[in-house]
């Protein structure tokens, strides 16, 4: 198969699909591998290292588009990007379209066959291909929580971790998952005062056992979430379920009753984020204020440290990558857990939850395997 690498276009992305290692374990396994020039130059890899890795260089994105058998991205494609796909061709990247109906057309006119990262399953129940960049949106949002609670941007002046003689800020995570589980990781680790909030009592118990009492945890209901928001220093909108719009958990109306200045972190944000008043930004310019209170909502978080982030995320794709370029749709049909990526085919959407969110019909993947 020929395996083709375009370079991120999305407004402030620097990762890249494959890193010079992954090229490489895609060429040992008899496949030819196209990169667009200067692909990864946000993790420093020139062409040469492709190059020294197996890789055939392209001279633009039109060029991989128009070659490759199976495309992998990082970030979802842009407008100019899906009008390129084409019937038969594979797209292995995130894709987040239950936010995103424009894309989900492009991609059902392309004929085209895509599967999501942030859909792949595994034996646990988990979701292996976006753990990393939850883990990393995370960590960065506690980065980016303490920055914005600057007074100088915006915030209400407060230093999360405190000093002396004067209490920490207090931060607020909605969700247990791995987003919620690294931002607690780093707001503990600075010193803030930190509490999280699930539906689920066996997380909220495993939290509490991991983190031995350095946190405090709260069953989510509509009173317990206000309660927490109300006074909080930082939110953090940690909240996911898979394949659909992320729910509304904090309302234009409560934020009258926050603290001015205080911030809201929308991890969320790829999937319609958590907060009423979200919308999407960008690293060039990351928040905004409503009603006296800052907003973050980066849809690319990851893409500010790509190094960290592309390596992270080509040894979670990796094996599925392998598979695809290995077998082609075979693999989909023989791997359930690679199947549950599968979002569209042959323009259907063939995954349920990403149906339900466009209001769209579902396609049962099995069917279309077979057929």
């Amino acid at each position: 198969m020929l395996v083709g690498v375009a370079k991120e276009i999305k407004s402030g992305e620097a990762r890249v699909g494959l890193t010079p290692g992954a090229a490489g374990e895609y060429v040992a396994h008899g496949h030819q591998v196209l990169v667009e020039t200067k692909a990864g130059a946000g993790i420093d890899a020139d062409d040469a290292a492709y190059a020294a890795a197996g890789a055939t260089i392209a001279k633009d994105a039109a060029e991989v588009f128009a070659k490759a058998d199976m495309v992998v991205k990082v970030k979802e494609p842009q407008p100019k990007e899906w009008a390129q796909l084409r019937p038969g061709q594979i797209l292995f990247t995130y894709l987040h379209l239950a936010a995103d109906p424009a894309q989900a057309r492009g991609l059902m006119a392309s004929g085209a066959t895509a599967v999501a990262y942030e859909t792949v399953t595994d034996a646990q129940g988990g979701l292996p291909l976006l753990a990393p960049m939850s883990e990393v949106a995370g960590r960065l949002s506690i980065q980016a929580a303490a920055t914005a609670l600057q007074k100088p941007n915006g915030g209400r002046g407060v230093l999360l971790g405190g000093v002396p003689g004067v209490t920490p800020g207090k931060v607020v995570v909605l969700g247990g998952g791995v987003v919620g589980t690294q931002a607690a990781r780093m707001a503990v680790g600075i010193g803030a005062e930190v509490t999280i909030l699930d539906k689920s009592l066996p997380r909220l118990r495993a939290l509490d056992d991991l983190f031995a009492g350095r946190v405090r945890t709260r069953f989510s209901t509509r009173e317990s979430v206000a309660e927490e928001v109300f006074s909080a220093d930082a939110v953090i909108g940690a909240v996911l379920i898979p394949g659909a719009s992320a729910p509304k958990l904090v309302t234009r109306k409560m934020l009258g009753s926050m603290k001015p200045g205080a911030v809201l972190v929308d991890v969320a944000i790829d999937q319609g984020g958590c907060f009423e008043t979200s919308h999407a930004t960008t690293h060039a310019e990351p928040t905004f204020v409503v009603d006296g209170i800052v907003h973050y909502c980066v849809a690319n978080m990851p893409g500010a440290v790509p190094l960290t982030s592309s390596h992270a995320l080509n040894h979670a794709t990796l094996s599925f990558g392998l598979a695809l370029a290995d077998h082609g749709l075979a693999a989909l049909a023989r791997n359930p857990h690679l199947r549950a990526g599968l979002n569209v085919h042959r323009g259907k959407i063939t995954h349920k939850a990403v149906a339900e969110s466009l209001g769209l019909g579902f396609d049962d993947p099995t069917g279309l395997m077979a057929a």
